[in-house]
């Protein structure tokens, strides 16, 4: 169970440099650092997208609208991280 365990928090991490690495991409896009026309940066932004907003999705609906500013990503980043300490804190030492 303990493996199981392990896997599910390497899936959490690996989510979350996921979720850094479409905040840093969408600074990116938004400044015109690079440009979305390139083949390579578009299949990645697509990638990321598709895999990040089903999860933020959900957050950006019930947050008020704050302008240009979306927190929906921290949000998910503390919640991401609260799920992470319950399981090394409460129900990783009860598995035998």
């Amino acid at each position: 169970m303990r493996a199981v365990l392990d896997v599910v928090l390497l899936a959490l991490q690996i989510y979350v440099w996921i979720l850094i690495a479409s905040a840093v991409l969408s600074w990116l896009i938004a400044f015109n650092v690079i440009n979305t026309r390139n083949q390579f940066v578009a299949t990645l932004w697509d990638a990321i997208y598709r895999v990040t907003e089903p999860a933020l999705r959900p957050i950006r609906e019930r947050l008020p609208n704050l302008g240009g500013l979306d927190i929906s990503p921290i949000i998910l980043l503390l919640i991401i991280y609260f799920i992470q300490s319950v399981i090394v804190r409460y129900i990783y030492p009860n598995v035998f």
